[in-house]
């Protein structure tokens, strides 16, 4: 009798091996081989008349793709003005941070404007959905849900629908009978990936699918369905805060610069339209180590305020906590006010914090921390209504930082009188509505925007 050949599989990455192996080289699990019998497959010859010929670049006509509105103009700004037909867009966050909900608000507003919308849960129950769907005051006439983990029934029913827009959620929950790994594996996630940019790009319909994160806040696969979908969207905000920002990772029909921001209320995520005013609605007045920034979120200006403060440290090296701004600008900053500036931060722990759970982490935010960092060393507020932008040198300089203008337009219009801005970066700037206290160095920016006090 003739044995039979067989290959051991890994159920994680798809690697094969003709041995079993207690650790796989790939993926690095342990026990994650399985024996399959290893199928002949025989060579296949194309011919010269198969061959497509390539297009010359002159020759295709191409025209500007038809996007369509989601009515969630936050939603729409990120996406670059709307879906495009035949786009594969991934949506990534943590467990909870309000994915489901954005995309079921999504395709009830899609029913209501375009039509049929099939809506498949690999996580949940139709009747699940259905709950959630009530809660959020969603009534879905043309909405056809499905509990359905097989990619090719998934495709199927989406055939026979023809909807205007496929939602599924999630990419690690389905799987394609064609991969001999589990669901959420790195060959299924491949596999499946390919198989809905492929029917996306046949039928022209937009597909929307939720990705799992890793501990690492990275979509799980490493980089696989990143580097396949048109468009990467991340739903980012703190556990115990009601914001949500939406951004963009990459997005091959627009550009990565903008966000959206929503606050998760009882119907859902409602779209912010000032989020300015809400970021410092709670901000005191005259307070010790406070100060405000005028930052940019891709083209949006967003006044946020910066919190700082200064403690003598009870251990022999002092501390250097950061939330929400970046740990390595915070210890140059700290460096910087030590060595320019005179103040002696080295037996001090220093605490940054930016609030309503924003992360910056453009250059554009160092003078207003470093203005916070030293209104708490000396116990001195920052002067009223003053905002303050620029970017901090080791050298103490304060050097020119992008779109100014769109920067104090938007200070002015909450009520600010007055802001510090490096002296090189206001050349262009032409009848501000705002005071500009222009100065060349830290120290000069220290000295100008503390107010006088027992420090």
């Amino acid at each position: 009798m003739v044995k039979t050949k067989s290959v051991f599989i890994c159920q994680e990455c798809g690697r094969h091996s003709p041995n079993w192996l207690g650790r796989c080289p790939g993926c690095e699990a342990w026990n994650s081989f399985l024996e399959k019998p290893q199928e002949k497959t025989r060579p296949t010859s194309i011919l010269p008349s198969q061959i497509p010929s390539p297009l010359a670049l002159p020759s295709i006509k191409t025209g500007e793709e038809e996007r369509f509105k989601t009515s969630i103009t936050e939603l729409d700004r990120v996406l670059g003005g709307g879906i495009v037909p035949g786009s594969l867009v991934l949506i990534g966050g943590e467990p909870g941070i309000g994915k489901s909900t954005l995309l079921l608000q999504a395709a009830s507003n899609v029913c209501q404007t375009k039509g049929r919308v099939v809506y498949i849960s690999g996580e949940e129950t139709p009747r699940q959905v259905k709950l959630r769907a009530h809660r959020l005051g969603i009534k879905g006439e043309e909405m056809f849900l499905a509990a359905e983990t097989n990619l090719d029934l998934i495709l199927g029913q989406a055939d026979m629908l023809k909807p205007a827009l496929l939602v599924v959620d999630s990419i690690q929950s389905v799987y394609t009978p064609e991969a001999e790994t589990l669901p959420g594996s790195l060959n299924q996630l491949r596999l499946s990936t390919q198989k809905l940019m492929a029917w996306a790009k046949v039928s022209n319909c937009p597909v929307f699918i939720t990705g799992h994160v890793t501990k690492d806040g990275t979509i799980a696969g490493p980089r696989v369905l990143e580097h396949m979908v048109d468009a990467v969207l991340y739903l980012e905000g703190e556990p115990f805060q009601a914001y949500r920002i939406l951004r963009s990772v990459k997005n091959r029909f627009g550009s990565t610069n903008e966000v959206g921001i929503f606050e998760m209320v009882s119907e859902g995520l409602a779209e912010i339209a000032n989020p300015s005013a809400i970021f410092l609605s709670e901000r005191l007045a005259d307070t010790v180590g406070s100060a405000v920034v005028p930052t940019l979120e891709g083209s949006r200006p967003l006044l946020v305020e910066v919190q700082a403060l200064t403690s003598p440290s009870v251990f022999g090296q002092p501390r250097r906590v950061a939330n929400g701004v970046d740990y390595g600008r915070l210890l140059m900053l700290t460096a910087v006010l030590g060595r320019r500036c005179s103040l002696r931060l080295g037996k001090e722990d220093v605490i940054a914090n930016a609030t309503g759970g924003l992360r910056i982490s453009e250059p554009a935010a160092d003078l207003a921390i470093a203005l916070a960092i030293a209104s708490s060393y000396r116990d001195q507020p920052v002067l009223p209504d003053l905002t303050a932008v620029g970017e901090v040198g080791l050298s103490g300089e304060l050097r020119a930082v992008p779109r100014l203008d769109r920067r104090l337009a938007e200070a002015a219009r909450l009520g600010f009188k007055s802001c510090i801005v490096p002296e090189k970066g206001t050349k262009n700037i032409k009848n501000p509505d705002i005071h500009l206290i222009t100065v060349s160095t830290l120290r000069e920016a220290i000295r100008l925007g503390l107010r006088e006090g027992k420090g």
